[in-house]
């Protein structure tokens, strides 16, 4: 939900962005600079009174096609169109839906590649998009299907989850429910509902989970691991959101001693 700061700093940014725009038609003397609210206005398509209720910040709901173009009529870059849709508490229609494939952005990639603990990206509907071999020793099966895995997929229907994660239904619904924030971001795109439906379906701990609407956040935090070969491990889990593509994740886990795996008690 809006808060009446969002409305605040929504006003003064449109505002701003007005005014640092061109007159349009000759030069003429003015009290104010930029372009003016009616010629902004009726280059957006949309009501004067309306443009001026949003630069004072009244609590209304502008609709998200209103937001654009009203963002196309302000030649907004990538960047002041994110940060107003996020100030609008509305989702960019213009904003890219994931295709059939997606590849990990450059900075995970370089991320992952370069770090020597378990690590791993994550794509919009919680494919896995890259991972280092530290990561791909840890999570035993997880690659057995493909390069690009889909971490729900193997929580929940893999045996070789089950056995690696000692508290597992603890952990699945714990995940489950950080997914469904990330679920309610990405609503529109239709890979992440390709997964919830699939697994709703093969799965009846998932389903029961689904139902549950548990929201959680990404916490790090202790993880444990019964793995096959190291035995019982522990790590500290980091996860961090991409700078361009918020809707990524890197996740890394650190060893809790020295450097090394510490074997759990």
């Amino acid at each position: 939900m809006q808060t009446a700061e969002q409305r605040r700093l929504l006003g003064a940014f449109v505002r701003g962005r007005r005014e640092a725009m061109t007159p349009v038609g000759p030069p003429r003397r003015r009290r104010t600079p930029g372009l003016r609210r009616e010629d902004l206005a009726d280059l957006a398509g949309i009501g004067t009174t309306w443009l001026a209720w949003v630069e004072q910040g009244r609590d209304i709901r502008p609709s998200a096609a209103m937001l654009a173009r009203l963002a196309d009529a302000l030649h907004l870059s990538g960047a002041e169109r994110d940060y107003m849709f996020a100030l609008a508490d509305r989702r960019d229609p213009a904003a890219p839906v994931g295709p059939a494939a997606v590849q990990a952005p450059p900075a995970i990639a370089a991320a992952v590649e370069a770090l020597t603990w378990p690590a791993y990206g994550l794509d919009p509907a919680w494919y896995v998009c890259c991972a280092n071999g530290a990561a791909r020793a840890l999570f035993v099966g997880l690659f057995d299907a493909g390069d690009q895995p889909n971490l729900l997929d193997y929580v929940f229907t893999h045996p070789a989850a089950r056995g690696l994660l000692p508290d597992w239904r603890a952990r699945a619904a714990r995940i489950l429910s950080e997914f469904r924030r990330d679920f309610g971001r990405g609503v529109t795109d239709p890979r992440v509902h390709m997964v919830v439906d699939r697994l709703c379906e093969i799965s009846a701990e998932f389903a029961v989970e689904w139902d549950r609407q548990a929201v959680l956040p990404h916490e790090g935090g202790a993880r444990r691991f019964d793995h096959p070969a190291l035995g019982a491990v522990e790590y500290e889990q980091h996860t961090l959101a991409e700078v361009e593509r918020g809707d990524f994740r890197l996740i890394f886990l650190e060893p809790t001693s020295g450097g090394k795996c510490r074997k759990a008690p």
